[in-house]
């Protein structure tokens, strides 16, 4: 290529950018008049979106309140593994991204409790989300992929805090779904018995209680036996009675004994508790949010005027490449001679 051509070339591109600036500066006032339009009318429809009640409102606004857990990786892992294959979660945990053969995460076993049919229904029905959402076809199916879409989970590696965020046009109502999403996600920590210090604590709470009860019973018995012997009309009777308040006696004794080493148990395993970090630790359930977690008016505003001023530009292009067309007699006398064809 010589140096004539290479000049020519230049001069053709320098005199198309000017053709193009020339193109935009006779569409001006086309393009600004769009870009007004369009930002008075992203204007006007966030204006209208805010007076509008929530339920009716096309774009209305949007809270998202979120819980914080503690989930401990570090402990507690062969448990994990025993306890998820022992219940047949197993399969679906690894199918969930969860390694149940041996490291398991905690975490990742909450992120995929969170998205289970389990606890997704069970937030279904509670809140009649079928009824809530309108939903006709497929209820379980529709309600479930419904809930997805609102209910998010998130694991942050740094600190170990796992959280759990609703989001919805009522406040309230996603913070009530948010809390009850983590007293569930608790509950089915416990059943799987991944935390075996929590499993012990409430086996142990059991047993005292029931330990207790027992020792209550067999002290109003004896005192009923007891009380009953002065009222005995046949002196054949009493010698039955006493032997009756004598076993029962015995068994008080040995209630009394088991209740002391089920106190000592319970004691030393508090110890043990407070000196070890558990699986799953409840940091802050979900409070009403006062402030909307979207959408973002400002944005919309911005990306609709951007988008009306390209669109303009291309309008502007088109309308010019047609206003070529028609000054251009050789192309009019081929679109004339194809029509007559």
């Amino acid at each position: 290529m010589d140096e004539n051509s290479v000049t020519v070339k230049k001069e053709d591109d320098e005199i198309s950018l000017i053709d193009l600036l020339a193109v935009l500066l006779r569409r001006k006032w086309m393009i600004i008049g769009i870009c007004v339009a369009a930002m008075i009318f992203a204007v006007v429809i966030s204006i209208l979106s805010l007076k509008l009640p929530p339920e009716k409102s096309f774009l209305p606004n949007e809270y998202t309140p979120k819980a914080q857990m503690l989930i401990n990786n570090d402990s507690s892992s062969g448990g994990l593994s025993s306890m998820l294959s022992s219940s047949g979660l197993g399969s679906l945990a690894n199918l969930a991204g969860v390694n149940v053969s041996g490291g398991s995460s905690n975490s990742a076993l909450a992120g995929y409790l969170v998205n289970s049919n389990t606890i997704q229904d069970a937030v279904v029905d509670k809140f009649d989300l079928i009824t809530r959402y309108k939903i006709e076809k497929s209820p379980r199916a529709s309600s479930r992929e419904a809930l997805k879409k609102k209910l998010s989970s998130n694991y942050d590696d740094d600190t170990g805090v796992f959280s759990v965020s609703f989001t919805d046009i009522d406040p309230k109502f996603a913070q009530e779904v948010v809390n009850y999403v983590v007293d569930l996600l608790e509950q089915r920590f416990l059943d799987l018995g991944i935390d075996q210090n929590k499993l012990s604590e409430a086996n142990l709470k059991e047993n005292i209680q029931n330990s207790y009860d027992n020792i209550l019973s067999l002290q109003k018995q004896i005192q009923t036996l007891e009380g009953s012997v002065s009222n005995v009309y046949n002196p054949n009777a009493a010698p039955s009675i006493m032997l009756d308040s004598t076993l029962l006696k015995m068994e008080l004794n040995v209630q009394e004994q088991i209740y002391a080493q089920l106190k000592a148990q319970y004691e030393s395993l508090k110890v043990t508790m407070a000196s070890e970090q558990p699986v799953f630790q409840i940091l802050e359930y979900a409070e009403v949010p006062d402030k909307k977690s979207g959408p973002s008016r400002g944005k919309l505003c911005i990306i609709i005027t951007f988008a009306a001023f390209f669109l303009s530009v291309f309008l502007a292009f088109a309308l010019n490449a047609v206003e070529n067309i028609k000054n251009d007699s050789e192309a009019m006398s081929k679109l004339t001679a194809t029509k007559k064809k």
